[in-house]
């Protein structure tokens, strides 16, 4: 019996990498006779270069950048996988919501410079494709930050230059593309479908988890608009489409400053790490997160997963840290059995401290409800 364990992290206690040796240690000590394939995922957020770096040749590239709120530095970096020519910039080494403490969330003032710096560094390497993973951001500027640092201008109705951060957003009259700007196929791996504006764009949907106020919503999603409007007339590109709300709309900005195209990021990683050849012949996939719910199953790890299964004949399970879904919901899926390290009535902070311990505990009760010794 072939077991190919495939989960993305559990957010607040495990990384990918970590879960899946959990889960590989726990089955093979169930049966020793199967045999298990680790391929730890990601879907487009935080911890995607770190699967990829596990999964492929490829080395990481350090840089020191401007961090989330600027003129703060971080050390930063993207990887290189020099038989592709193909760079993967991690926007949440740079500019990601998990650098900041939580006094310290400003989207009025947080700047995606600092990916832009990443993306200029990774140009001088001359790759065939730069694929930009945005999940986890602390930003709402609509990539301006990003497109400066390769050379765009961004002028107030002065002509004067806009300072960084999503509160200057709104008083953008012009927009000047750089001199001469050559970019490769580039592409934006995310794994929400929200739009750049209105109710549930990047303002109004994102803005609060990173510290913006009623108030502050509000001017934001102003800015957004403005961005909008000035692609349309003066780039002729639409970019508030599904997905470009995607980092604070850096998704957005992609497309009209790289012309970058949107792509499902747990598509593209498992492109990227090969995943169709570690699945061949498996009889189980086992994926995974912290929590499964509706969202698992729309551009999510566990959607990439079940998309993956519909050509294979192998049975799908699902190990978490909770569950939001009725069985029968799931089953619909194709899902064959869900597994929970969560009990009833547990405090969640209790199930997150005690994650090791409580998903071995779950993936003994998988192994031995559904890999029978008469499998083997």
């Amino acid at each position: 019996m072939k077991i190919v364990i495939a989960v993305d992290s559990f957010k607040g206690s495990l990384t990918a990498a970590r879960a899946c040796e959990i889960i590989r240690n726990t089955f093979i000590e169930h049966d020793k006779s199967i045999e298990v394939v680790c391929k730890p995922l990601a879907d487009g957020g935080e911890g995607t270069a770190a699967i990829v770096l596990s999964a492929v040749k490829a080395k990481w590239i350090p840089y020191i950048v401007t961090g989330p709120i600027p003129p703060a530095q971080v050390e930063a970096g993207f990887v290189w996988i020099e038989e592709t020519k193909t760079a993967l910039i991690e926007m949440a080494s740079a500019n990601g919501i998990t650098l900041l403490e939580k006094h310290q969330l400003n989207p009025f003032k947080a700047s995606t410079f600092g990916t832009g710096q990443l993306i200029a560094e990774a140009l001088k390497y001359n790759p065939a494709k730069i694929c930009m993973a945005v999940g986890g951001s602390a930003t709402v500027d609509c990539g301006i930050g990003a497109a400066m640092a390769i050379g765009w201008k961004f002028l107030d109705m002065n002509n004067k230059p806009i300072p960084l951060g999503g509160q200057a957003m709104a008083a953008i009259r012009h927009i000047i593309p750089p001199d001469s700007l050559s970019l490769p196929k580039f592409q934006v791996l995310c794994d929400v479908t929200n739009p750049l504006a209105g109710p549930n764009g990047a303002a109004c949907v994102f803005g609060p988890q990173k510290g913006a106020t009623p108030e502050m919503v509000k001017t934001l999603n102003e800015g957004l608009c403005n961005i909008a409007g000035l692609a349309k007339s003066t780039l002729n590109k639409n970019i508030d489409t599904p997905g470009s709300g995607a980092a604070g709309g850096l998704a957005a900005g992609a497309i009209a400053f790289f012309d970058a195209e949107l792509v499902p990021g747990i598509e593209a990683i498992m492109n990227i790490i090969n995943f169709n050849e570690a699945i061949r012949d498996a009889d189980w996939i086992i994926t995974g997160e912290g929590c499964f719910d509706w969202q698992s199953l729309n551009g999510k790890v566990v959607s990439g997963i079940i998309n993956k299964a519909k050509t294979k004949s192998a049975k799908i399970g699902i190990l978490a840290g909770d569950c939001k879904l009725k069985s029968e919901e799931w089953k619909n899926y194709g899902i064959t059995d869900v597994a929970v390290c969560r009990k009833p009535d547990m405090d969640l902070d209790f199930a997150i401290q005690h994650a090791t311990e409580l998903l071995k505990e779950c993936a003994q009760d998988f192994s031995v409800k559904n890999f029978a010794i008469a499998d083997k």
